[in-house]
């Protein structure tokens, strides 16, 4: 059981959220996992886009009845709040994309008759439930994917990236992105060592900056991971089709095509989040 967390900090349109998604989703397809994504974005429904419908009513069946269930952080948050939290009822709040495999919790949507300003105060409270939410999803899940948002406070983003088992940072593909992450790496404990390493998103092969300068740029050793830019990923990011996508995705056997090259990518990410995670267990067991 692991906590890995997708994030960034500098503010490049890095492709943040779709990388947690992408990876998450091919995971969960391939292995025998239970996997949960959590979103924590605010009014954001990136996530949902992927997934579901915006006027699908989410249903769970509890205690042999039908329930219209609320937007899932929103009544997550309330259950934390009065310590009735369970591991195994995290998931009366989630949607269901892959039975047994891969679920997701929405963030936070807003509530329609408050404020903007009402609607942001009670997402700053909820993110404080974050770190409680998390490792109590993480007695229950396999694997849990955290899409780390910007507009969490820097004091709960630190704890969360403290509190992960794996910290992947999706950086922009520019040589300033990179050296913030090189900076970050010398200044904050949750960027050392190997529960952290670095990701291109929205990758595009044919730049002066490709994977391979890039590496030498930041005098990686190992082959680095990227998350190529693709057309139809954010195009079924927008239609609920992201699982339909993969499908289809995976049985292109064309090794120069570049739909293969993305989802090849993907895979060869997820793989490495795995190998890395039971790599830091066995270290972690020999400490």
């Amino acid at each position: 059981m692991s906590v890995v967390v997708f994030w960034n900090d500098d503010r490049e349109q890095s492709g943040v959220t779709l990388s947690a998604v992408a990876v998450a989703s091919k995971v969960a397809m391939e292995r025998n996992l239970k996997v949960l994504l959590i979103s924590t974005a605010y009014k954001d429904f990136t996530v949902r886009n992927c997934f579901w419908q915006e006027n699908a009513v989410m249903e769970k069946i509890v205690k042999g009845k039908n329930l219209a269930v609320e937007n899932g952080i929103l009544g997550l948050s309330r259950l934390i709040s009065s310590n009735k939290i369970e591991p195994n009822v995290i998931t009366d709040y989630t949607h269901v994309i892959l039975k047994n495999t891969l679920e997701v919790l929405e963030g936070y949507a807003g509530v329609a008759d408050k404020t903007p300003e009402e609607n942001l105060k009670s997402y700053k409270e909820i993110t404080k439930i974050y770190p409680s939410l998390i490792a109590t999803a993480n007695e229950y899940y396999d694997l849990v994917f955290v899409d780390l948002n910007r507009e969490v406070d820097e004091d709960i983003q630190q704890e969360i990236l403290k509190q992960s088992n794996l910290n992947v940072y999706i950086a922009a593909q520019k040589l300033f992105s990179l050296d913030h992450y090189t900076e970050l790496k010398e200044n904050n404990p949750s960027v050392k060592g190997l529960k952290s390493f670095i990701v291109i998103g929205k990758y595009i092969h044919k730049s002066k900056y490709n994977k391979s300068n890039l590496q030498k740029h930041l005098k990686e050793k190992k082959e680095l991971s990227v998350i190529p830019l693709n057309t139809l990923l954010f195009e079924a990011a927008e239609e609920q089709g992201i699982i339909d996508l993969f499908f289809r995705l995976n049985k292109i056997k064309d090794t120069t095509d570049n739909n293969y090259i993305f989802i090849d990518e993907v895979k060869k990410l997820g793989d490495k989040i795995i190998e890395r995670l039971r790599e830091l267990q066995v270290r972690m067991r020999w400490k």
